[in-house]
């Protein structure tokens, strides 16, 4: 490595980014990342690197919250390339890349994490959607759409969010509702909605299964969107809204892995965060959501429990510790109060709170224990209040990595990040836990909820032996 030429150096390192099709007009900011890392550590030859050399430096380049995500990304991809297929040292083969670009972004405005405390005020300036007969395009339109509809009915929309916000709902019910409405009123080209009665809502639902082909889960969100909005926003009971055509709702059982399974899952999953996580969806019944939202004084050592806070419905529920878990917890947590001091010492270390909180406890944001428990690999600015922060670990990383995990696993189900709590629920029954046990760690409201899985107890087909399996047998039998 001594006796390469710097000029050598670089043609190879260009030639490695060619091989992983990085556009030319990006190759010399690449160049630039790996000279910027070269810098930091003017006395250590690139050979003689490590992955903690490596850490700190892409620590201390989270610290820049002038830095977007997709540059951090950039770095860490460029500095991947450098080490892995150019020195190909081998720490690096095992050094969480993928973690490293996953957990750097940053959450939207419309996140679900930081969106409800962002009132967004009704707009009396749109733009025109390029088609106007485009009525309910469930994806391009969507938001200028919702533009145009909120600029008509400013006064409708402002009250539908109040309401949803007092009545505590998610996020995404609020988007999901403005969306219904905004379709609604422009399926019905933009009259005032006092003035519809159930029929226009019986046929603009009708619309939506014979021309749309929506599911049936899509049309009842709808109908409850548009029910909403006449009673809480317009003031007017719907009552009977007479007959409509019905999306047929299909009965589906959920995706659940053996335990055998679960095991070749985990064993695929790249990098310490990602597994741990992994393991908490599985060993806790935690959703998604629920996960990455972990804080630090969530995890209770001393009783073996987690506590999930404003979990779905708003409702805080305790899970247990798995045993198996704590040492990697108490790993993580270590993680975190080391990067949590060192941006206390740059001047940030702040973390997002709900609103209501952060005013009851205005120095909270800066304690350690409200930290997240998986926090994203570098700062950013809250959309919301332009503080920069460490938010969470975005949620989409996770999901990926699950999916890539059961592929390389040769798992061919349905697998996703919901799969595993329906397989922490299902093997609980297996093992002879009570159905009201399973449904108070799941959070369900409703028992008739946590019933799907009482479909292993019963294994309907599965105890009935096929007629092929005997017709071996039989014929057997007549030949003697």
């Amino acid at each position: 490595m001594e006796a390469e030429t710097p000029e050598r150096f670089w043609e190879n390192y260009i030639s490695k980014t060619q091989l992983y099709k990085v556009p030319p007009k990006s190759v010399r900011w690449y160049v630039k990342r790996v000279e910027e890392f070269i810098k930091q550590h003017p006395d250590t030859p690139l050979n003689q690197q490590n992955k903690k050399s490596v850490e700190s430096y892409l620590d201390k380049l989270g610290r820049n919250p002038r830095l977007e995500d997709w540059q951090f990304k950039q770095a860490v991809d460029a500095l991947r390339i450098l080490f892995v297929d150019l020195l190909r040292a081998e720490w690096a083969r095992e050094f969480p890349w993928d973690e490293w670009m996953e957990s750097a972004t940053a959450l939207p405005q419309s996140h679900a994490t930081v969106a409800r405390d962002n009132f967004r005020p009704a707009s009396n300036h749109y733009h025109e959607p390029d088609k106007d007969n485009d009525i309910v395009n469930l994806s391009t339109s969507e938001d200028r759409l919702v533009h145009k509809a909120r600029a008509a009915f400013p006064q409708y929309f402002h009250k539908l969010i109040a309401e949803i916000r007092m009545k505590n709902y998610s996020i995404r019910t609020e988007h999901a509702y403005e969306k219904w409405a905004a379709r609604y009123l422009i399926f019905h080209s933009l009259k005032d909605p006092a003035e519809l009665d159930g029929q226009a809502v019986a046929a603009f639902l009708e619309y939506l299964v014979i021309r749309r082909q929506v599911s049936s889960s899509t049309q009842a969100q709808a109908l409850c969107a548009l029910v909403f909005l006449y009673k809480h926003v317009l003031n007017i009971e719907l009552g009977d809204i007479g007959h409509f055509a019905h999306s047929k709702k299909p009965r589906r059982l959920p995706v659940v892995l053996s335990r055998g399974e679960m095991s070749r899952l985990f064993a695929e999953i790249d990098g310490e965060k990602h597994r741990l996580m992994a393991n908490l969806l599985y060993g806790c019944g935690l959703r998604l959501m629920e996960c990455v939202r972990l804080r630090i004084k969530d995890v209770d050592f001393d009783y073996h429990q987690i506590i999930v806070r404003n979990a779905k419905g708003n409702k805080d529920r305790v899970v247990p510790l798995p045993r198996r878990l704590v040492k990697p917890i108490k790993k993580q947590i270590e993680y975190v109060e080391k990067t949590h001091e060192d941006d206390l010492k740059e001047g940030f270390g702040e973390v997002y709170l709900p609103y209501a909180l952060s005013r009851k406890y205005p120095n909270a944001a800066k304690e350690s224990g409200w930290q997240y428990l998986f926090p994203a690999s570098k700062l950013s600015v809250d959309p919301r209040s332009n503080k920069v922060r460490r938010h969470h670990f975005h949620e989409n990383g996770l999901q990926r990595q699950i999916k890539i995990a059961a592929k390389k696993a040769g798992i061919h189900k349905q697998v996703n990040c919901h799969a595993l709590r329906h397989s922490f629920a299902t093997h609980l029954l297996e093992n002879g836990s009570d159905i009201r046990t399973v449904q108070e760690l799941l959070g369900h409201a409703d028992v008739s909820t946590t019933m799907i899985y009482t479909h292993v107890l019963n294994k309907p087909g599965i105890s009935v032996i096929s007629p092929l399996d005997v017709l071996d047998d039989e014929s057997d039998e007549s030949d003697d």
